[in-house]
């Protein structure tokens, strides 16, 4: 599934899963990824998220919040949720031939669009792109 990835996706892919051990969820979510891409800081994702007019730390504050507490874990393993099965196919298929970047994974997250995550992102670069008041 992640064989297309490179060594910096990777890394987004591990923290995700650390994210959700930290949660005690036993699987990983949009919300997880999510969370994994702004932990992980890419130039590439940094620079989408600012030119999107997100604000990383209110991001990050809010991606929490949706993770929540987690659950209690009655299983070790970790899933990957369809949804995050659909995200990884629209980064590989953005890819075309090359790895898969960081940055293919946060457009895939965004245009994903159903995920509590991507709703989030939506949520934000609308707020921030409104014209301010006179």
């Amino acid at each position: 599934m992640f064989s297309h990835f490179n060594s910096a996706s990777w890394r987004v892919v591990r923290v995700a899963e650390q994210e959700s051990r930290n949660h005690n969820d036993y699987f990983i979510g949009a919300e997880h990824l999510l969370a994994a891409l702004v932990e992980e800081r890419d130039p590439a994702v940094v620079a989408a998220l600012r030119a999107d007019g997100v604000d990383l730390h209110e991001l990050h504050a809010q991606v929490r919040r949706c993770l929540g507490a987690g659950g209690d874990r009655l299983w070790e393993g970790i899933l990957v949720t369809p949804r995050v099965r659909a995200i990884v196919t629209l980064a590989e298929e953005a890819a075309g031939g090359r790895e898969v970047t960081p940055l293919d994974l946060y457009q895939a997250l965004r245009a994903e669009g159903a995920s509590s995550a991507a709703q989030l992102l939506r949520r934000l670069c609308a707020r921030n792109a409104a014209p301010a008041a006179e």
